[in-house]
């Protein structure tokens, strides 16, 4: 056997071809072929754990609900329940909606003007817990005509703003938007 028929022979076995180049041998493939089930293999791993810590589909539906609020009557209130938490929904009379605008934010511990809270006058929205420490409140009692919370004596206007007791905050808005005249969204 001559040198340049050894030499050959080593270039094959070493994958270069006879012109110099490079060319994939066996183990070339079976290196890609292991990556890409292991890469494969990482992946169907991965996309579950990943995947569960998505909302269910029960969570999902309760992200939003929309409301009918065309049985409401002026000077009533219902509760709905969005995301496990009680929201009230009142429809003020021309009194309540007075009430709210003339007060000044200077006596107010948390300032916000009704206009802030509202989209329509008439329609009031918000997530009925006391921002104490959590109890729903009764409405249209306390000093002010709005809501009272019963745990620990705060007192609520008809705008749902805080005016007097321990909580430090107004009721809370949520995310809501008029579909219609008559229905709403929140969430």
């Amino acid at each position: 056997m001559s040198q340049s028929d050894i030499a050959d022979r080593d270039g094959m076995q070493n994958g270069q071809a006879q012109d110099g180049g490079e060319e994939s041998t066996r183990r070339d493939f079976i290196y890609i072929a292991t990556a890409s089930f292991g890469a494969v293999g990482v992946a169907g791993v991965a996309w579950p754990l990943i995947d569960q810590m998505n909302p269910d589909a029960s969570v999902r539906a309760l992200a939003a609900v929309e409301i009918d609020i065309s049985a409401v009557e002026v000077g009533q209130s219902i509760t709905v329940k969005w995301r496990g938490k009680p929201v009230f929904i009142r429809h003020r009379t021309e009194e309540e909606i007075t009430s709210a605008e003339a007060t000044p934010l200077s006596d107010l511990p948390d300032p916000q003007s009704d206009e802030a809270r509202i989209q329509r006058p008439e329609w009031l929205v918000m997530v009925g817990i006391c921002t104490h420490l959590g109890c729903v409140p009764l409405g249209q009692r306390g000093d002010y005509g709005g809501w009272f919370c019963p745990c620990h004596g705060s007192h609520y206007d008809t705008s749902g703003r805080i005016r007097k007791g321990p909580a430090p905050l107004n009721l809370e808005v949520p995310d809501y938007v008029f579909l219609t005249d008559t229905r709403i969204r929140i969430g």
